[in-house]
């Protein structure tokens, strides 16, 4: 449980309609479990980020829900419906009601842009002048109306993923499936990347599930995340809370890259023991990450601390700030009244050790 502050509202309410819901779903390679007892919900017009190691068994989890793995045991609902079981003949109704766009684009380069979003439609059955008309639509909806009769061999990565996006969207999916989707795209071209997949979110009320290993990716666009680790949900909750008050060791070393650290050569020298300062973590989220604590502070205990390091972020426009003080260790009464003057505007303190060498 995060408990820094109290969650604010998210886009799907308690009350909203699920989409998925997976119900203790197991399945395993041998002696290896690769999916331990996941349960999970994700609510119409939600995104939710699922986030984890290489190996921790994200790609199985994305391929029991498009069917393309069964679960040994449990149960997984799609728009209301339980999948587990269903034969292929069954599945294949069910699969139109979820997109699906790839790390590596999978983009058929013998057909040209147009064609390969109304690829499903064909095979759905519909005809041409239908397909072409919903792709013209699509590829306006992804900004690339120009490029309708281009060929993949000739668009750049970001263009390619565009329309891998708009091809996922042809048949109006209840659920939208990211696989690692920008991985293989550099910085800039994600960021434009995520944007889009946030505004059709918004625009079209899409449910979106985004398998990822990088947490700027969750950060960005994410409602809620869910951290897998062997095959089990550690961690699960709204993507500002998660940041702020990460629980699951495997979260906090996730989240290492993306939220302040104490410095290296600080951190190298502390002792657990003793020394001339003590130094603590301040993690506070929500209005509390926007008082004036350390000014308080300085006023309620004068010359009590210094500060190391740190800094406020703004995460589903909640600020989320993570702080490093040094506490002065000559009076064995001064940290403890620091904490319990922290603790009490909300604050969540860790003691990391003593530094005896500050200068």
């Amino acid at each position: 449980m995060n408990s820094v502050v109290s969650a604010p509202a998210s886009v799907a309410t308690p009350q909203a309609e699920e989409v998925v819901r997976l119900t203790d779903v197991k399945r395993r390679f041998g002696a290896t479990p690769a999916l331990d007892g996941v349960s999970l919900t994700v609510r119409k017009g939600e995104i939710l980020g699922i986030i984890g190691r290489s190996g921790a068994g994200k790609s199985t989890l994305i391929r029991c829900l498009n069917g393309l793995e069964q679960a040994d045991s449990g149960e997984i609902h799609i728009e209301g419906r339980n999948i587990t079981g269903l034969t292929e003949k069954d599945l294949q109704p069910l699969r139109r009601r979820i997109g699906m766009i790839f790390q590596h684009f999978n983009l058929l380069s013998a057909k040209t842009v147009e064609e390969n979003v109304a690829l499903p439609l064909k095979i759905e059955g519909l005809g041409k002048a239908e397909r072409l008309k919903r792709a013209a639509e699509l590829l306006d909806l992804v900004g690339l109306s120009d490029k309708a009769k281009a060929y993949p061999s000739s668009l750049s990565g970001g263009q390619k993923q565009r329309v891998g996006i708009a091809r996922a969207l042809a048949a109006r999916p209840a659920l939208l499936l990211s696989d690692e989707a920008t991985s293989a795209l550099d910085p800039e071209t994600t960021r434009s990347i995520l944007a889009l997949l946030k505004g059709i979110n918004q625009k079209l009320g899409l449910t979106i599930l985004l398998i990822t290993h990088e947490m700027e990716v969750v950060r960005s666009v994410a409602d809620r995340v869910a951290v897998i680790d062997a095959g089990r949900i550690v961690e699960e909750g709204q993507v500002w809370s998660v940041f702020a008050d990460p629980q699951a060791p495997i979260t906090q070393r996730l989240l290492s890259g993306i939220r302040p650290q104490l410095p290296e050569h600080i951190s190298a020298r502390l002792s657990p023991v003793s020394g001339d300062e003590q130094i603590l973590s301040i993690d506070m989220a929500g209005p509390a990450a926007q008082g004036a604590l350390f000014a308080d502070l300085s006023q309620a205990l004068p010359q009590s601390f210094r500060l190391v390091h740190g800094g406020i972020d703004h995460i589903q426009d909640q600020p989320v700030a993570r702080f490093f003080i040094a506490v002065p260790a000559r009076d064995a009464s001064l940290p403890e009244k620091v904490q319990t003057f922290l603790k009490a505007r909300g604050a969540r303190v860790e003691v990391l050790g003593y530094d005896a060498n500050h200068a």
